[in-house]
């Protein structure tokens, strides 16, 4: 009878909707970002050093055990993300806000102050 020697405790976990890795404020999208964009674990490492070798190759495998599941969620996060872009850039035109700097730098805003 074969028995389990050890595992990576907590490798991902889940806070407020978002999947984090281990103990951190690493997201998992970012490392299967980089995972599918073809880094290795090493790669990932220098990226992101408050991660262990062991905990990210954990989350790699979660990922990979989970790969429907994740993606989907992949997917949602994709869509959230998109959406709080196009909030903020509707909020703050990236044409208007240049016109602006460009006026002010320029001393042609009426209603900027130095």
């Amino acid at each position: 009878m074969a028995s389990i020697v050890g595992t990576i405790s907590n490798a991902v976990r889940l806070e407020d909707g978002v999947y984090k890795i281990g103990d951190t404020r690493v997201s998992l999208d970012t490392l299967i970002y980089e995972f599918n964009n073809g880094s290795d674990a090493t790669e990932i490492q220098r990226e992101y050093d408050s991660l262990s070798l062991a905990q990210i190759h954990a989350a790699i495998a979660y990922y990979l055990h989970n790969k429907a599941e994740m993606d989907r969620y992949l997917a949602k996060r994709d869509v959230e993300r998109s959406k709080i872009k196009r909030e903020i850039q509707a909020e703050f035109p990236t044409k208007v806000t240049r016109e602006i700097l460009l006026a002010r730098k320029n001393g042609i805003d009426p209603n900027w102050k130095k």
